[in-house]
């Protein structure tokens, strides 16, 4: 797994049993499944989704090479029947399988996996994935062998092996070709593009787009995949996501059998589900997510002189309860959490990091040594003599995090700085982060689809997608107008990144990447919060309902879900 190239041979079959988890059970086909989600999706092109609710509805649409499933953490073959390094660990030869096709009927072959990584990989496009196909800023070539075959051509080794193929969801040259050459490819399969047009090649296909109301997907009659009897995937006929943004509707819909399943539960619910005999509530244990405050760097206003200040961060984190949010927010499902990596990655967690326990005292020490005073009412300014106050930015639809907006509110008014806390759509407070860069502080919550370093290139690296605190930076090392300069730190971190990417040995990558995490902990680019279990609920006669810790936690194995008994 460690390894740069892993033999085909040993590749986890795609009927395979992990080491993790149950074999599957065969089930019966036919039948309507209702899933509840609190946002609905931004786009449905894949090469452009950031958000995880787009990610989620995409990813039972959509197909990959080799796909790292979610409940082993093993890679296997996927529309790939073949996956082999070359000794150098420069090249990859893929063969697909005989006779894929997508859901509108069309063959899907080698020029389709070309086109898709080309797509990907174009700096135009700017898909937040395609940082993950250059090494040390140098892209990765694919080429056409045969008409079932392509080659990928690597700069250096690339550590993760086949694990890069993983959510690179293959695209249609037919139906996308036209857009890309003509420079329009991001304004392509948006929410309101024809169902019939969105050609996809997962187990699903679009049927229907109600916006602020559902996503119905039906059975995608073309899907490769067969259960270990040899009968066809998926077994539902039809899985509808139905959007429910408040989280209380989504749990009386629930409890009246409205919805069949629901991921990301809020603890105080997932109690009582769990007390529901029709349904099956699980906690999958420690997650992968990690939430996280942040400021903005780029902020034109007085406060971006605080936020740049590092002094000022430490602070901050001194005078955030962690544990109380974890006791508060998340009913102790949660771990308090000092770096990117959570403890249910426990391969990857370094645990020689800087710690910031609660402490306020420290909290006001720091802001003083920063030059900040407190007035005769208590609240804080700088040395200039401006208040110490901004907003903080929240998903509306995300009750945990707008808990945490509220006790982190009230921890920071205890050392005199002002929060106005703002919840906001989910997808304008996408907006306000990566588009017109119009906040100053917000909070996020970030999840992997893979435990390998490598899936957040686009968050560490100076050029990353979701480098969000600082992403006007300039890559010189004075800042010209309208840019930021990169921090030291973020320059080592850069390295750092590269290192553990191109480095074939396990040990060296887990040192370097043991040293990111060291170098963001003592840095603080995020003010780290705390990171949930995965509590997720189902019917309990859905068969195969397997929530995993990886995303999407609990559509991963959709195409497996069947009913146990006739549907009412």
């Amino acid at each position: 797994m460690h390894r740069l190239s892993m033999p085909v041979a040993l590749l986890v079959a795609v009927s395979g049993v992990g080491a993790f988890g149950a074999a599957p059970t065969r089930g019966e086909t036919g039948g309507t499944l209702v899933v509840a989600q609190t946002s609905e999706p931004r786009t449905f092109n894949p090469v452009t989704a950031t958000d995880q609710p787009t990610r989620d509805v995409l990813s039972v649409m959509s197909a990959d090479l080799v796909h790292i499933n979610r409940q082993t953490l093993q890679p296997e073959l996927a529309l790939a029947r073949r996956c082999e390094a070359s000794p150098d660990g420069l090249h990859y030869t893929v063969t697909l399988r005989d006779g894929l096709r997508f859901s509108d009927g069309a063959p899907l072959t080698a020029d389709d996996v070309a086109f898709t990584f080309a797509v990907y990989s174009d700096p135009r496009v700017n898909s937040p994935q395609g940082d993950l196909l250059r090494i040390d800023g140098v892209p990765i070539t694919v080429v056409k062998v045969a008409p079932l075959t392509v080659r990928f051509d690597l700069p250096a080794p690339y550590a993760p092996g086949d694990r890069l193929f993983d959510s690179f969801w293959i695209l249609p040259k037919h139906e996308l070709e036209r857009a890309y050459t003509q420079g329009t490819f991001a304004q392509a399969w948006t929410s309101s593009s024809p169902a019939e047009s969105v050609a996809t090649a997962g187990p699903f296909r679009l049927k229907q787009y109600v916006p602020g109301q559902r996503v119905v997907l039906e059975r995608n009659p073309y899907y490769w995949k067969r259960d270990e009897a040899g009968k066809p995937l998926p077994y539902l006929d039809r899985l509808e996501i139905e959007f429910v943004a408040d989280q209380n509707a989504q749990l009386l819909r629930l409890l009246t059998h409205e919805v069949s399943a629901a991921g990301r539960l809020r603890p105080d619910d997932f109690a009582r589900l769990a007390q529901a005999p029709f349904l099956n509530a699980r906690d999958a244990g420690a997650g992968f997510e990690y939430n996280f405050l942040f400021f903005n760097w780029d902020a034109s206003s007085p406060s971006a002189k605080w936020f740049r200040s590092l002094t000022f961060r430490q602070a901050v984190a001194h005078a955030i309860d962690r544990d109380a949010i974890v006791r508060l927010v998340y009913h102790g499902m949660a771990s308090p959490i000092s770096s990117q990596v959570t403890p249910g990655n426990r391969l990857w967690r370094a645990h020689t990091l800087t710690d910031y326990p609660y402490d306020p005292a420290r909290a006001d020490a720091l802001l003083r040594e920063a030059g900040f005073r407190r007035n005769e009412a208590g609240a804080l300014a700088d040395r200039d003599g401006h208040p110490v106050e901004f907003p903080l930015m929240v998903s509306a639809s995300n009750q945990p995090r707008r808990k945490m907006a509220t006790l982190i509110q009230e921890d920071l008014a205890r050392v005199g700085i002002r929060v106005r806390v703002e919840p906001m759509e989910f997808g304008a407070l996408l907006d306000a982060v990566l588009k017109t860069r119009k906040f100053e502080a917000a909070i996020w919550g970030i999840a992997s689809g893979d435990a390998d370093p490598n899936a957040e290139m686009n968050v560490w690296t100076s050029g990353g997608t979701l480098h969000v605190w600082n992403m006007n930076a300039s890559t010189s090392k004075t800042a010209s107008t309208g840019t930021t300069a990169l921090e030291p730190w973020e320059r080592e971190v850069d390295r750092l990144m590269s290192v553990q990417m191109t480095t074939t040995a396990f040990a060296a990558r887990k040192a370097a990447y043991d040293r990111v995490q060291q170098v963001v902990s003592a840095n603080l680019p995020m003010i780290f919060l705390a990171s949930p279990h995965v509590l997720a609920a189902a019917a309990r006669d859905l068969g195969n309902f397997e929530p995993a810790a990886l995303e999407p936690v609990l559509l991963w194995n959709a195409d497996r879900w069947f009913w146990q008994r006739p549907q009412r």
